[in-house]
């Protein structure tokens, strides 16, 4: 089948190279050039592209399944595996910046014969009836029999073919900022970013690939930390900030990147179907972001996009041709397996908002999954689902099984602590840029 891809992040790479492994001709349009033979790659059409990332071990799971590799050429490129001690070798993350990830996927697919990568602007769909025929680049048509719509957060390809979605703005608001160890200097050894929550906002460090690392301020996008875009700010807070003030010493760590801003996140959720509830345009598929964003503080974005394309490929490979049919059963089995991920973090950034925002939790409603999470550091029985869940091994419903056992170590009158460092509100007041005076 002639397949058109459109957008070349994780989910776009991974439906081209492995529809393409199975017979069919395809080309995957990005906006973006490819990965410069040296120098920083701008992926100017990703706004996350140059934020912090950490890739669950459900990235790796998927890899070694469908496209194995794709691991070995990210592990080649310098990615890092890293597993959690006293966890199995199944719980393998993969610590490494966006573009050292892209970039390696990218290079593979691009030596792989059977694909074709093209940098350009898609237009629109091009039709024929109410079956899709391929699509304008450029002003250019391009036949396909299936086009894949996997252009991100933002993609309004064929949006006029399928409901609207759900959601909108998570509430938060980023600040990054990457360094690199100097010589003699150590990188952080943790498997997994770490993290902390202060009153008013939280703190995440990100090891990385080349002995790199992120720091990230996450806030409530209303509150008055604005400043900590600015360079200076930045390091005035991280100075302050126990769990950042390592990890930024100049001395240490030298910053290679200016401070990176983070908005318009958000949860957001849209099917395949129209209002109707039926695929309107035979041979249009999404993927992706196109289908489900959730904040990236939980590092869930990569995992759900692959396991989506895992799926579609797989349904896409069936002796199946009735494509509309075939959108029909994607899209249950998005509303099943991805979905419930998008509601979780809903009601988790809607709860811990309030939270920040000096509210004490309700034990009377229903518990965010992050508080029956840090419950189980005081209820280990509870680890046998709460585990599982935190490497997304199961779905967030599984949670209901001991929620009633957190609700019970809540009633003792304990709650998850607040990290060491200024409040929100000192640190607004530490940033306070002074009104000139005339």
């Amino acid at each position: 089948m002639r397949t058109v891809v459109v957008g070349a992040g994780p989910a776009g790479l991974f439906c081209g190279l492995a529809l393409a492994r199975k017979g069919h001709q395809v080309v995957v349009v990005d906006r973006d050039p490819p990965p410069p033979t040296a120098g920083a790659w701008d992926r100017r059409g990703v706004m996350q592209f140059n934020l912090p990332h950490f890739f669950r071990n459900l990235v790796r799971q998927t890899l070694l399944e469908n496209l194995p590799d794709v691991w070995g050429a990210l592990i080649d490129a310098g990615c890092v595996p890293a597993v959690p001690e006293g966890l199995p070798e199944a719980m393998t993350g993969l610590q490494a910046r966006r573009s050292t990830f892209e970039g390696a996927f990218w290079s593979l697919a691009g030596r792989d014969p059977a694909l074709r990568l093209q940098t350009g602007h898609v237009d629109s769909l091009t039709m024929r009836r109410d079956r899709v025929a391929g699509v304008l680049v450029d002003g250019t048509e391009m036949e396909a029999d299936i086009v894949i719509v996997a252009a991100g957060r933002t993609a309004r390809l064929g949006h006029e073919h399928r409901a609207p979605g759900e959601g909108g703005s998570c509430g938060f608001s980023y600040a990054a900022r990457m360094y690199r160890a100097r010589e003699g200097v150590d990188p952080p050894s943790s498997a997994l970013p770490m993290g902390a929550m202060h009153r008013g906002y939280l703190t995440i460090v990100f090891p990385q690939d080349d002995k790199t690392l992120s720091a990230l301020f996450v806030r409530p996008s209303e509150d008055n930390l604005a400043e900590l875009r600015r360079n200076e700010c930045f390091e005035t807070a991280a100075r302050h900030v126990p769990n950042l003030a390592p990890w930024t010493d100049q001395d240490r760590f030298e910053p290679i990147t200016d401070v990176m801003a983070g908005s318009g996140l958000s949860n957001t959720y849209r099917g395949q179907l129209d209002d109707a509830g039926r695929a309107a345009v035979a041979g249009l598929f999404y993927v992706g972001d196109a289908v489900c964003t959730t904040n990236p503080a939980a590092g869930r974005g990569v995992s759900l996009g692959l396991r989506q394309a895992a799926e579609l490929v797989r349904l896409l490979s069936s002796a199946e041709h009735d494509y509309r049919a075939i959108a029909e059963q994607f899209d249950r089995w998005c509303s099943e397996h991805i979905r419930p991920w998008y509601e979780d973090h809903v009601y988790w950034d809607a709860t811990l908002l309030a939270r920040l925002n000096g509210r004490d939790i309700d034990i009377g409603a229903p518990l965010a999954s992050d508080v029956i999470c840090a419950a189980a550091g005081q209820d280990p029985s509870m680890m046998p689902v709460v585990g599982p869940f935190m490497g997304m091994l199961v779905p967030p419903g599984a949670l209901k099984a001991v929620e009633e056992k957190a609700r019970a170590v809540l009633r003792t009158g304990w709650r998850p602590t607040w990290a060491a460092g200024p409040t929100g509100e000192e640190l607004a007041k530490m940033l306070a840029v002074p009104t000139p005076t005339r």
